[in-house]
């Protein structure tokens, strides 16, 4: 069975002084090898083409009969690693929590722990005989998030 931390050597040695970043490497009991990677102004096919080629030149084919898939981190794909929050900051997001709600918004702030979203709600104030729409932020622990994702429309 290919190793799991042998692919993500050889994609982090690829990565050197370059802008993209490893997102996901995940690895069959069939042997079948899936990397995802990400770029904060997207992924050209040709450097997933140039990725695959230099895994290939790393982990023998002979040694270790393997398939494998190199792509990007596409619109709808889920965030896994800081990096794809910090890339996503001004822009539309939803995001499912573990209690089953769901915000779309704008994601205002990362950092280690928590991320911020900042959403369009009615609000009705103490007093007040209406709703109206205000702009409210939500600070989310990644712990608690069963996922967050680029949200277009």
């Amino acid at each position: 069975m290919i190793s799991k931390s042998a692919v993500e050597q050889a994609v982090n040695e690829w990565l050197e002084g370059k802008d993209y970043f490893l997102v996901e490497v995940t690895v069959s009991a069939d042997d079948r090898v899936v990397v995802v990677i990400d770029h904060a102004e997207g992924v050209w096919i040709e450097d997933c083409a140039d990725l695959s080629r230099y895994i290939e030149s790393r982990i023998d084919r002979e040694e270790e009969d393997y398939e494998l898939e190199v792509g990007s981190a596409g619109l709808g794909y889920p965030f896994k690693v800081l990096r794809q929050y910090q890339i996503h900051v001004g822009k539309p997001v939803e995001t499912q929590q573990k209690d089953g709600r769901k915000y779309r918004g704008e994601l205002t702030a990362v950092d280690e722990t928590t991320f911020s979203v900042t959403t369009e709600e009615k609000v009705r104030k103490e007093g007040e005989k209406r709703a109206h729409k205000e702009m409210v932020t939500r600070t989310f622990s990644y712990e608690d998030t069963v996922y967050t994702k680029y949200y277009f429309k």
